[in-house]
């Protein structure tokens, strides 16, 4: 394996200003990497900077990676300012309630953006320089929906996630011998603001507490898993026995258990 950089390397995170991309960016200052931050809502990017800037050198960008040339002009601002990415977060995500017809196509086309266009273009253009150094680390911020069967409502979010585990874990085959490290974090249910902005937090609110996990532990897990380059990153005894069970059962039967359950976390 090549020797790490004796300096602290550069992170990029995206989807920053709040949940699990704010607790990455969180722990990654408490160990002393230094930051670029990712985000639409600059207000939270500039306090967040703030905040840590005593603590490590932060940047922020603020970008929406619906945009399709978004993540172009990330590559684009790191490079003008020098920065050389050695972690690479792809964090950025949501979720879009109902069912798939009750969606106009064109916020389809923007979530599927965000969840799979942005990340494999941003890894596309930030890979092979860390191919080059023979050192790096990526982390694909995908979730146990992607491990197990879907659902109704929410009928593209699965489908991203479980796609961005085999990227993941294609990437990290591919990258094995070169020095950098691929891995598919996919946590349960997190304490964040994911489930307000759905409009399912009254609904899942009911569920018991053993099935959540803090963002600070998936974020110690994820970034464990990385550096032992596990490909997919299961955190949480729950979560781990849930993903056994989806695997152990026909399919028929895993299908209908989730689909009994769908309505405590779905909105359909």
């Amino acid at each position: 394996m090549a020797t790490p950089p004796t300096h602290p390397a550069t992170a990029l995170v995206t989807g920053a200003s709040s949940g699990i991309g704010e607790a990455f960016a969180r722990t990654l200052a408490a160990r002393g990497t230094p930051l670029v931050l990712s985000a639409r809502r600059e207000d939270r990017l500039q306090r967040l900077c703030g905040e840590l800037s005593p603590q490590v050198p932060c940047q922020y960008l603020v970008a929406d990676l619906a945009d399709p040339t978004a993540p172009a002009r990330i590559a684009a601002t790191l490079q003008e300012r020098g920065v050389e990415v050695a972690l690479l977060v792809n964090n950025a995500g949501y979720g879009l309630p109902g069912k798939f017809e009750s969606q106009p196509w064109e916020e389809h086309a923007r979530f599927l953006q965000v969840m799979v266009g942005a990340v494999c273009e941003l890894t596309h253009r930030l890979l092979p320089a860390m191919q080059a150094r023979r050192h790096g680390r990526i982390i694909n911020v995908a979730s146990l929906a992607g491990l197990v069967p879907g659902s109704a409502g929410h009928t593209l979010y699965a489908a991203s996630k479980a796609f961005m585990v085999r990227f993941s874990e294609s990437l990290a085959l591919e990258n094995r011998d070169r020095g950098v490290h691929v891995t598919a974090l996919c946590p349960g249910f997190t304490y964040s603001e994911f489930h307000d902005v759905t409009g399912t937090r009254e609904q899942v609110s009911r569920m018991p507490r053993w099935m959540w996990m803090d963002a600070p532990a998936v974020v110690e897990a994820g970034l464990a898993a990385v550096e032992r380059g596990d490909a997919v990153c299961v955190p949480g005894r729950a979560n781990r026995a849930i993903r056994w069970l989806m695997k152990t059962l026909p399919d028929r039967a895993a299908l209908a258990m989730v689909q009994r359950r769908a309505h405590n976390f779905r909105k359909t």
